[in-house]
């Protein structure tokens, strides 16, 4: 009875991590367009959520340390201005755009346009050689660039300047995933914990979206009633906390996905991804999203093509050598814990530079 158990007990844990990783992941989505109604600085939003991922980040670090008496990691200046700012800035644009589009479009529209940076993250993949070509990638571009196509076509809520926005951001997305896929592959680095990822990379995000944020936002701000000028303190105290609401979502957004891909794996995620978009597609149309026939069938034409690319990857993967995601559902010994200590772990996997791992794409 014991195998049985443990297989239920493992079944249940795994239920478990992906309906929290659905509770930040699609509740953020739909506090960002619940507060863009009404708070019309998606910027200074953002910046906000970036400190305070950033003090999580610290706070998470300093309790892992205490627990285990061992440092965390801390990048060298050369090492941070060279190879982490580029994928600080892809992160920080990526995400900046996306909260941007909130003021524009329906949650529906930006769910599906925002699942076509599976298309360039294929291709910075393959342009970056991290990805082998094969004659199915061109099947799956066809698919979700046809049903991106069909979702948009005479749609009654399309927001020509907010599709702008997302299809920019899913293209700078592919650009943040492979930097960071190239990012977390550097053993020497000692980022493998994204809790460690996160804490460096939140400084520079903050800084490369601060200007754009002084062009755009920062002079209508200082004049607003909502925070500056406001009058009262009950309304000042209603936006901070508000705002400390998203970036709780969005630190537990990237820490549910961490815990999915670690005790389970990153197929898992992708595929948990798939469902999680169905799910936010029948909320976002049971709460006032007008969708056509033609617009759902764009949908699940989209779907099939991400489904195809998951599938292509199961495919794939079992050709191949085990890598670090893949050890990570073997056992214990090779098992991606929480509480990793980078100078324990990864010492001996410098030599295994090359080795490819696989990172979120949702």
């Amino acid at each position: 009875m014991a195998c049985p158990v443990q297989f239920l007990f493992r079944g249940l844990c795994t239920i478990g991590l992906v309906l929290l990783y659905y509770v930040f992941s699609i509740g953020i989505t739909f506090y960002n367009k619940w507060l863009m109604k009404g708070f019309h600085y998606p910027l200074f939003m953002t910046l906000v959520h970036l400190v305070i991922i950033f003090c999580l980040s610290c706070v998470t670090r300093w309790a892992v340390q205490c627990w285990t008496g061992k440092p965390r990691v801390i990048l060298s200046w050369r090492d941070y201005i060279f190879k982490v700012a580029p994928t600080a800035l892809a992160t920080a644009l990526d995400i900046g755009l996306s909260n941007w589009s909130f003021l524009f479009i329906t949650i529906s529209l930006y769910t599906m346009t925002k699942s076509s940076v599976v298309l360039f993250i294929l291709f910075f993949s393959l342009l970056f050689k991290l990805e082998e070509p094969n004659p199915f990638l061109v099947l799956v571009v066809l698919l979700i660039s046809s049903g991106l196509f069909m979702f948009t076509f005479q749609s009654t809520q399309f927001n020509f300047e907010g599709f702008v926005m997302v299809l920019l951001a899913s293209f700078i997305a592919g650009i943040r995933w492979t930097l960071t896929q190239v990012l977390m592959q550097k053993a020497e680095l000692g980022l493998q914990n994204p809790i460690d990822a996160m804490y460096h990379l939140q400084p520079l995000m903050f800084l490369g979206l601060f200007p754009l944020f002084l062009y755009n936002e920062a002079v209508s701000l200082s004049t607003s009633e909502k925070l500056f000028r406001v009058t009262e303190l009950s309304p000042l105290l209603n936006s901070v906390l508000v705002l400390s609401v998203g970036g709780t979502l969005a630190f537990g957004l990237g820490f549910s996905e961490f815990l999915l891909v670690s005790r389970t794996s990153s197929l898992t995620l992708s595929i948990s991804g798939i469902v999680k978009e169905v799910c936010t597609m029948l909320l976002a149309a049971s709460l006032g999203d007008k969708m056509t026939t033609l617009n759902w069938l764009g949908f699940a034409v989209c779907l099939c093509g991400v489904s195809l690319h998951v599938t292509l990857k199961i495919i794939y993967s079992k050709s191949k050598v085990p890598s670090v995601r893949q050890l990570t559902s073997k056992g214990s010994e090779l098992e991606m814990p929480l509480l990793l200590q980078n100078d324990d772990k990864y010492e001996d996997s410098a030599a295994d530079e090359d080795e490819e791992q696989e990172i979120s794409l949702h």
